[in-house]
């Protein structure tokens, strides 16, 4: 338990209230709760979406991930930059001169549908929903992590917080709240990382000391397992604590996805054949595409005052966005040296938490946590405020009402406590791989819509709704059997469990 974390966590909590309750001294008509009145200029916009767009996955999956799979999980973070691009290319600027204030918006301004209308509202919803469970899942395992609170503690917090900071200010609001957060969240990740390094360095290890304990290590698992050491199996009862001695190799957990050895240098490809390389196909045209289909990010260029600063805030994203995503490899690479236990429990998604205690030790180490951890919820807070006001705002004009204030704020209580409830259930959700789902529906439904309905005449109501029902239900349906725990074998695993390359030309 690192007995700086809690402080450190409050006063992030504190900061998000203060700076949304500034937000709310200028939010009074609809329009400041939708878009900000159209008023956000490009350099904070820039921050403000990539404060919005670093979730969970970023800042506590993306490492996970490279503990665990290795190299190859360099694409997460490759897609989620590089789906700027595309949205720099093709959809910015086009979508704010459109001058909707929400997708359902745009399908009614394109295509004159009422019907499109409605089942765009319910993607929206569902993917939503589908990215805010994870975050509040990361805020559990943060303070369950850094504090030993229960993992409600997490989920309660980030729920209330933001809720009410959207309830209250909008989009005004939540928009200087996003841009601080992403400065924190650089900055909790960049002063770690440099003491890290500077440690690794004067430690002397080559980078593959990860495949064994580097120090004597006790290891507890909470779920019974079969460890495989040196070709001989073991079974490890739930609730068992084991010992590793110094230099002992890294057990493989049997029947567990993940790389072990050298293998962990080795893209999937090489490790898996044509499978491996569809799966990675795929994974690329989930996150390239799936940024173009978020609604949250979707929403926050209608924020800017002209098309031509759509286009300049979109290029500043990819700068600042670009920049955040070294560091999370960074940490998954030095994870596999300070905190290998953590593939053994599955509990990767902590590395970001505990590699500065683990590596360093002592009060540096225990600071250097904390200011993780204040960083990590500060990702929650930033992410689940654009998801919120996303969902509310289709839920406040589609669903509940007109889109009147009142309206909004009724919507954002109702789309901020379903989430709550999932997420108390979601204990064992794998964070990145959850978002990775969220971004394959994405590109199967609103990023064909929006290409098409920018740049393609012939697009008619019709087909854009036959391409909704087609592509986002088998994209639905496959996330709902990959989070049920669904196994197919072979070539049909993958093409569930990463629908992307598939579910996108439906």
């Amino acid at each position: 338990m690192n007995p700086y974390a809690i402080p450190a966590v409050v006063a992030v909590t504190v900061a998000t209230v203060a700076i949304g309750a500034y937000g709310l001294r200028i939010s009074r008509t609809t329009s400041d709760f939708l878009v900000a009145s159209r008023e956000v200029s490009a350099g904070w916009n820039a921050a403000a979406i990539s404060g919005e767009y670093l979730s969970a996955a970023s800042f506590l999956g993306v490492a996970g991930l490279v503990l665990i799979h290795g190299v190859d999980m360099l694409w997460y973070p490759v897609g989620f930059a590089a789906g700027y691009l595309a949205l720099l290319l093709f959809v910015a600027a086009p979508l704010r001169r459109s001058g909707a204030f929400t997708l359902p918006d745009f399908c009614q301004l394109r295509l004159g549908s009422g019907r499109l209308r409605k089942l765009a509202t319910l993607f929206v919803i569902v993917i939503g929903w589908l990215y805010l469970v994870p975050q509040m899942r990361g805020a559990g395992l943060t303070l369950e992590t850094s504090a030993g609170a229960p993992y409600y503690v997490g989920v309660v917090t980030v729920g209330v917080v933001v809720t009410m900071n959207v309830v209250f200010g909008g989009m005004r609001a939540i928009t200087f709240v996003q841009a601080f957060q992403y400065w924190l969240k650089l900055t909790a990740l960049l002063v770690p990382i440099l003491f890290l390094l500077l440690h690794w360095q004067g430690d002397h290890r080559p980078p593959l000391a990860g495949a064994t304990f580097a120090h004597q290590t006790t290891v507890t698992f909470d779920q019974p397992v079969r460890l495989v050491v040196d070709g001989t199996t073991q079974d490890v009862p739930a609730h068992t604590t084991r010992t590793f001695p110094a230099g002992a190799p890294i057990p493989q957990v049997q029947g567990a996805d993940g790389a072990s050895g050298l293998d962990w240098l080795l893209p999937s490809p090489v490790r898996h054949g044509n499978e491996g390389l569809l799966a990675t196909y795929s994974l690329i045209l989930a996150t390239f595409l799936g940024t173009m289909g978020l609604p949250h990010v979707l929403v926050r260029f209608y924020t800017n005052r002209t098309g031509a600063g759509a286009r300049r805030t979109t290029l500043v994203v990819l700068g600042l966005v670009g920049l955040f995503y070294l560091l999370p490899t960074l940490y998954g690479v030095l994870g596999r040296v300070y905190t290998p236990q953590l593939v053994l429990t599955g509990s990767a998604d902590a590395v970001v938490l505990l590699l500065p205690s683990a590596a360093l030790g002592g009060m540096t180490g225990q600071l250097l946590g904390a200011l993780v951890a204040a960083g990590a919820f500060a990702a929650f807070l930033s992410s689940s405020s654009g998801l919120l006001t996303s969902v509310a705002g289709v839920l406040s004009t589609d669903v509940i009402g007109r889109g009147s204030v009142r309206d909004f704020r009724i919507a954002t209580v109702v789309a901020g406590v379903v989430p709550m409830l999932l997420a108390g259930q979601a204990g064992n959700l794998d964070v990145s791989q959850v978002v990775g789902l969220a971004f394959a529906v994405a590109a199967s439904t609103f990023c064909p819509l929006l290409v098409l309905g920018l740049w393609w005449r012939g697009l008619t109501p019709v087909g854009a709704f036959a391409g909704l029902v087609v592509g986002g239900g088998a994209a639905v349906t496959a996330v709902v059997a990959t989070m049920v725990g669904a196994s197919f074998g072979g070539w049909l695993d993958i093409l569930v469990h990463q629908p992307a390359a598939w579910t996108v030309p439906l």
